[in-house]
């Protein structure tokens, strides 16, 4: 049995092992498992990868990072990156990463861009961040990011300084936190909700429950939204094909 999984930490919202289930049952796919490594610690990845059944991993909050220094290869987009969400684990051991966000996210993100869209803020710093900056910057859209810590740097801004200026500014508004997420549904990112608009997409990478409350707000505001399923299915998809 050719088994594959999802690491990350306190993520029994996860989709993952029900969308691939699904899959293989309706592909014929009987060779193969999918299931959930909640690990505490990145190294305790060790622990799954000492079962030689395992084919290929994806990789979520918050160890899309930590992982890269545990991999023998890593490609050269995902190091451009910054961050690796699927690794493949060759039969002798040889463990290569890749970043399959990249894609879920373009594709995903596509049948919603407007002409207007040409400023972003991306909301969070972790590595599914960097997937989204470099898309965004493959687009020539222009973005800051926004974190909870002061940088001192020019693209940085914290959410104590993001202003109504800014959320006019920036009509694309994507979430990378995993703020809002299932059970803690009754969170969302501290933006100016109130000044959003018709021009405004928000975009949340988030996608248990299907509409957060980030999404909500803005909906209430007259933003379209959107939600991280697509890109999820899509990613999804991308990291089957790489483990291949």
């Amino acid at each position: 049995m050719k088994k594959y999984g999802l690491i990350g930490k306190n993520i029994s919202y996860s989709f993952s092992e029900k969308y691939f289930s699904e899959k293989f049952a309706r592909e014929g796919i009987s060779d193969c498992s999918y299931r959930i490594f909640d690990i505490q610690d990145i190294e305790n990845v060790k622990d799954v990868l000492a079962d030689s059944d395992i084919c290929g991993l994806n990789v979520t909050i918050p160890y899309k990072v930590e992982i890269m220094s545990l991999l023998d290869e890593i490609s050269d987009e995902a190091r451009q990156i910054g961050a690796v969400n699927t690794v493949k684990v060759s039969p002798d051991g040889h463990l290569s990463g890749y970043n399959s966000d990249v894609y879920g996210f373009r594709q995903a993100l596509a049948p919603f861009l407007e002409s207007r869209h040409q400023r972003a803020l991306i909301l969070g710093t972790g590595g599914a961040s960097k997937a989204v900056a470099y898309v965004l910057n493959g687009l020539g859209i222009d973005y800051f990011f926004v974190s909870r810590e002061k940088r001192g740097e020019s693209r940085f801004l914290t959410y104590s300084e993001l202003t109504q200026a800014h959320v006019k500014s920036c009509p694309l508004i994507v979430n990378t936190t995993p703020l809002g997420t299932f059970p803690r549904t009754d969170t969302c990112p501290d933006i100016p909700y109130g000044s959003l608009g018709p021009d405004n997409l928000l975009f949340d990478l988030v996608y248990n429950p299907q509409e957060t409350l980030f999404m909500k707000k803005g909906r209430e505001n007259g933003a379209s939204v959107s939600n991280g399923l697509t890109m999820l299915a899509l990613q999804a998809e991308k990291s089957w094909e790489l483990w291949q």
